[in-house]
């Protein structure tokens, strides 16, 4: 392995993503593609006491050169997770900006070569090549270690369909069980750079067992599939039912809130971070209590004060540290609990707008507001989760006003 030094380093001026004001960063560019920025400049390079305010990959960007919004401007352009991000720049000289466009092409380059250079790492999902295209192959999923196929389930109807394949209402033949089989593509997977979440959320449904949260049965792949066969949330979507009742009465809310505390409070214990909370995510079972689905945005061995700095997550939901550039924390999924809360107790999200530029301005700068109608002790509830400053403790505000929820209630009252 190749020993990671300092290619180049000095002062840039990065533009905001959201808030588009300028601010001078120290950057550092190392060999291995890190470009790190920080607000002063460290004694040394490798210091590591002082902690980065940005840190983006140069692999496989793209440099490009522009006289606005201001003289001596360049754009680094880059592929995060699924999504094109941009982060712009600019220097006093064009001399200045072509000496960091060189290293940082330079640096593009010398990976790229290595790449090649290297043997492709093994992703154990069967060979596609495979042309019997029936032997299936068992993902470790529970300690029964039950093998299955696809020729174990009857399929009865689509129950969701997306870039990355389908979600089938199954039978499973042998116990009479309704399950909802996730089936991917393996081939879009891997193009769209989406193995990483896939795996994340293979690990976190493995390693999971909680009431509120989905469950995963069985896990297989063929040679072209991979195949999560999930327990049936058949209470629908919170998303449907919100639309339909419009709002929801503050008890009804706070039993959801409840639910949703304790396993957002269950996966922080096992130091995952969920980070993709929304009503869109949030199913009720037969007995109307909270399913959590959707674990590939998750992120594992997140311990208490221990940060994050992937920007991901659904635009609406975001909390403002994500979008200030900032490490972030456990409480992201505090915010996002907030603006689900919000929704069910006022019918709307706290903060919209269709233009992203200007939601993520209302996000980190507009006072929330409630209707006149909703009770002190729900606007103090909203209040305490949605607050601006992450180190305020959200935390503390949801699970003291939410623990009298956490007594038995009759769900029968809410569907």
């Amino acid at each position: 392995m190749n020993e990671v030094s300092v290619v180049r380093e000095g002062w840039l001026h990065k533009r905001g993503e959201y808030i588009k004001t300028w601010r001078p960063r120290y950057f550092i560019l190392k060999s291995d593609g890190s470009f790190i920025g920080y607000k002063e400049k460290p004694e040394v390079s490798s210091d590591h006491s002082l902690p980065p305010l940005n840190n983006f990959s140069v692999a496989e960007c793209q440099l490009m050169k522009t006289e606005r919004p201001k003289p001596n401007t360049f754009v680094i352009r880059c592929l995060q997770w699924t999504s094109v991000i941009e982060r712009t720049f600019h220097v006093d000289s064009n001399e200045e900006r072509e000496e960091w466009m060189r290293s940082i092409q330079a640096v593009a380059n010398s990976l790229k070569s290595q790449q090649q250079d290297e043997e492709p790492m093994e992703i154990k999902f069967g060979s596609p090549s495979d042309s019997s295209g029936t032997e299936e192959m068992e993902i470790a999923v529970s300690k029964s270690r039950t093998k299955v196929t696809m020729s174990d389930f009857d399929y009865l109807k689509l129950l969701g369909k997306g870039t990355f394949g389908k979600v089938i209402l199954v039978k499973e033949k042998a116990t009479g069980m309704y399950y909802a089989m996730k089936i991917l593509r393996k081939e879009v997977i891997i193009a769209k750079d989406e193995v990483a979440h896939t795996v994340t959320e293979s690990r976190v449904l493995q390693n999971t067992r909680h009431p509120f949260l989905t469950t995963l049965k069985y896990a297989f792949q063929t040679h072209d599939r991979l195949c999560f066969v999930m327990e049936y949330a058949n209470g629908g979507e919170l998303f449907f039912h919100l639309s339909r009742d419009r709002v929801f009465t503050e008890d009804r809310a706070r039993f959801y809130g409840a639910e949703i505390v304790s396993a957002l409070e269950y996966l922080h214990s096992r130091n995952v971070v969920y980070r993709d909370l929304k009503l869109e995510n949030l199913m009720l079972d037969k007995d109307g209590h909270i399913k959590i689905t959707d674990f590939g945005l998750c992120k594992e061995g997140i311990t208490d004060g221990a940060t994050m700095k992937t920007f991901c997550g659904t635009p609406e939901y975001l909390a403002p540290e994500v979008l200030e550039d900032n490490d972030y924390g456990r409480a992201v999924d505090w915010w996002g609990l907030g603006v689900v809360m919000y929704e069910m107790m006022c019918g709307r999200l706290p903060f919209y707008n269709q233009d992203h530029e200007r939601l993520f301005e209302l996000i980190l700068m507009e006072e929330i507001r409630f209707p006149k109608n909703l009770a002190p002790e729900a606007k103090a509830l909203l209040a305490g989760l949605l607050k601006k400053d992450p180190k305020q403790s959200r935390r503390t505000a949801n699970i003291s006003t939410l623990s009298p929820a956490c007594r038995p209630t009759n769900t029968s009252t809410f569907k």
